[in-house]
C-alpha cells in the first residue's frame, strides 16, 4: 500500500521528552532538540494539517513541524492524554495493563480504554478521505488510537513507545496499514 493513492495517510506522533505528566509540563532541553528533529523528519512529507493535544508538551512538539510547513497547528482536546484514575495509584502500571486486557475496565474518575479509543478515533474518522494529517498526542492515548486500527497493539507496544515516536496509519477503503516510522531517534 503506497502513499499517494486516494485515502488517509496520517501520522500519529507521541510528544517529545517532557518535564512531567501535568498538562502544563514543558519539554526538556532534549525534548526541544527532538522536536526540531521531528520537524526535519516531516520536511519531505506532504501534510495538510497538524492537530495536537492542548497539553503544553504536545503543542511544543507540534510547533516546529507547523513552522516548517508554514501553517498553524490546531488543538483538539480529544487528543489529550487518557486519565486512568482521579487519584494517584501506587500500582498504576498494573492497573494500566489491566485496562488493555479489559477495554471496559474503568477506575474512579478515569476513562476506560474503550472510551479513550472512541474519543481519539473520532478525530481521525472526521478527517477527509484523502487527509494527510499529523496528530500529536501522548503515549497511552497514542497506543489506544493505534489499537483502534490494529487490535494486536496492546500493553507491550505501549511500553515500547519512545519520546518522541511516530506511526503512520494508511487507510485505503477497508484496508489499513499501521507502521512505526520512527525508531529510537533514528529515521527509517
Amino acid at each position: 500500500m503506497g502513499g499517494g493513492e486516494n485515502g488517509k495517510d496520517d501520522y500519529i506522533v507521541r510528544h517529545c521528552s517532557a518535564e512531567g505528566q501535568e498538562p502544563h509540563a514543558d519539554l526538556t532541553a532534549e525534548g526541544i532538540m527532538q522536536a526540531e528533529k521531528l520537524a526535519a523528519f516531516f520536511e519531505g512529507i506532504d501534510v495538510d494539517r497538524i492537530i495536537t493535544s492542548p497539553f503544553v508538551r504536545a503543542r511544543m512538539t507540534a510547533e516546529p513541524i507547523a513552522e516548517s510547513k508554514g501553517f498553524y497547528y490546531e488543538e483538539d482536546s480529544r487528543l489529550a492524554e487518557r486519565k486512568l484514575c482521579s487519584r494517584n495509584l501506587d500500582d498504576w502500571l498494573v492497573k494500566l495493563e489491566e485496562t488493555f486486557l479489559d477495554v471496559n475496565l474503568k477506575f474512579e474518575g478515569g476513562e476506560s480504554t474503550q472510551e479513550a479509543m472512541e474519543r481519539a478515533r473520532k478525530v481521525v474518522d472526521e478527517l477527509p478521505a484523502d487527509s494527510k494529517v499529523v496528530l500529536v498526542t501522548h503515549g497511552n492515548l497514542m497506543a489506544l488510537l493505534l489499537k483502534s486500527f490494529d487490535g494486536r497493539i496492546g500493553f507491550q507496544e505501549w511500553q515500547a513507545l519512545t519520546n518522541p515516536d511516530v506511526y503512520r496509519v494508511q487507510v485505503r477503503g477497508a484496508e489499513t496499514l499501521v507502521e512505526r516510522v520512527w525508531k529510537h531517534d533514528v529515521l527509517i
